[in-house]
């Protein structure tokens, strides 16, 4: 039975998040998810390059929107060097509209839809809203969690900051 963490999340009240929680220093759980296209896109595809994933609960909110819109601007400069992957447990088609509506150009957008698996594994599925939770992770070359942030509350975006750096040192080494 999967690991369950009683209101750790709080989006309309408080939410439980299924999942371990994931610390620097832990191995990055595999992952399946669907791209636009209805595909599935593993964690394999970027295996041996640094990785930032953002994960989101609905592409189509304020919060969300904005934290997906600011990773691609501010890792724009690492193209090439650094996979910037967002997760939603959206629609492969709602993804699809929205990544065009915006322009988003640096990032790979997957959905967690089909099983929830990515929420699963890594902590974010939240259990009464079948929707993942804000968080972000940084996952270097060697599959390492570099950096792990559960954003504790829906409406708050993450420290950008923190995990820029978090990029900043896992493409240096």
């Amino acid at each position: 039975m999967p690991q369950e963490r009683a209101e750790a999340f709080d989006f309309w009240g408080p939410k439980t998040l299924i999942g371990p929680q994931l610390k620097p220093g832990d191995q990055a759980p595999e992952f399946s998810l669907i791209n636009g296209k209805g595909e599935t896109v593993t964690s394999q595809s970027f295996a041996g390059q640094p990785m930032l994933i953002s994960v989101v609960p609905s592409l189509e909110t304020g919060v969300c929107s904005t934290q997906t819109r600011r990773f691609d601007k501010e890792l724009a400069s690492y193209a090439g060097q650094v996979a910037l992957v967002t997760v939603s447990a959206d629609l492969p088609f709602t993804q699809n509209r929205w990544v065009n509506a915006e322009g988003v150009e640096n990032q790979t957008v997957l959905s967690d839809h089909r099983d929830m698996s990515f929420g699963d594994a890594y902590g974010t599925h939240v259990k009464e809203l079948r929707l993942d939770s804000r968080a972000v992770f940084v996952i270097g070359k060697d599959g390492t969690v570099r950096y792990a942030e559960y954003v504790p509350n829906g409406g708050n975006e993450p420290n950008y900051q923190a995990a820029l750096a978090a990029v900043k040192e896992a493409t240096a080494s």
